[in-house]
């Protein structure tokens, strides 16, 4: 059978362990990013979701790559991440983050879906943000919220089509853009860790095997995934 993974932001971060766990379990990988990826036989293809018209030149590649497919499955784990409220956001940075979070899986999803067949799966990385908000983090919280709408309709407009749909959601994960956000504050960290069940930060691999069984399992059909050690009720 002929697997593909194919997952944006696949260079560093979950991305990167989860496309290095897809591979070892047989599935060819193509990674769609601005950083290429560090892994032996990856196909990267070089995007930036954030800016216009990035989809033109993607679907001649993916009629070349995927018309030989068995089985894809499909994550959107790219992000865009600021700190904004809503009466201090920036107009042009609140488009951006819409474009990357929301705008470039739905054209994504568009592009791709003709080439998958049964069995096939469409991923989406959403946050603990996805269903609750924090002071300060107005467009990252509003885009999470609207990706669980997308992986609803997701599910919904495939209905009976033998693809599943779900969004995983990662509590704290020791990531490159978690420890930038917070400027490599190790306190921050420390009290983000201090909140969940076990006093410390998810690891990547730990959500790229939560998203390994979410698409080799299609009950979870619609499914919001919690994967956040369990977070401490305030």
């Amino acid at each position: 059978m002929k697997k593909f993974l194919i997952i944006t932001g696949g260079s560093s971060g979950i991305g990167f362990a989860t496309a290095k766990l897809f591979q070892e379990n047989n599935y060819s990988i193509i990674n769609l990013s601005r950083s290429k990826i560090d892994l032996d036989n990856a196909i990267h293809i070089d995007i930036d979701l954030s800016t216009p018209n990035w989809q033109e030149s993607l679907e001649s590649n993916f009629k070349d790559l995927l018309s030989s497919s068995d089985q894809i499955c499909l994550i959107h784990n790219a992000s865009k991440m600021q700190s904004d409220t809503v009466e201090s956001f920036n107009d042009d940075n609140l488009r951006e983050v819409i474009e990357v979070n929301l705008v470039g899986p739905s054209i994504l999803n568009k592009i791709t879906i003709p080439f998958m067949k049964k069995g096939s799966s469409i991923l989406y990385v959403g946050s603990t943000l996805s269903e609750k908000a924090v002071p300060h983090m107005s467009s990252y919280v509003m885009t999470k919220h609207g990706m669980i709408g997308l992986m609803r309709s997701t599910c919904q407009d495939l209905f009976g089509r033998f693809i599943h749909t779900a969004c995983i959601c990662p509590g704290a994960t020791e990531t490159e853009m978690l420890v930038e956000y917070v400027q490599g504050n190790q306190e921050a960290l420390k009290i983000m860790a201090s909140t969940l069940s076990e006093n410390r930060l998810i690891t990547s691999e730990e959500i790229a095997k939560t998203l390994f069984f979410c698409a080799n399992n299609s009950v979870v059909n619609g499914s919001v995934i919690h994967a956040n050690l369990g977070i401490q009720e305030t």
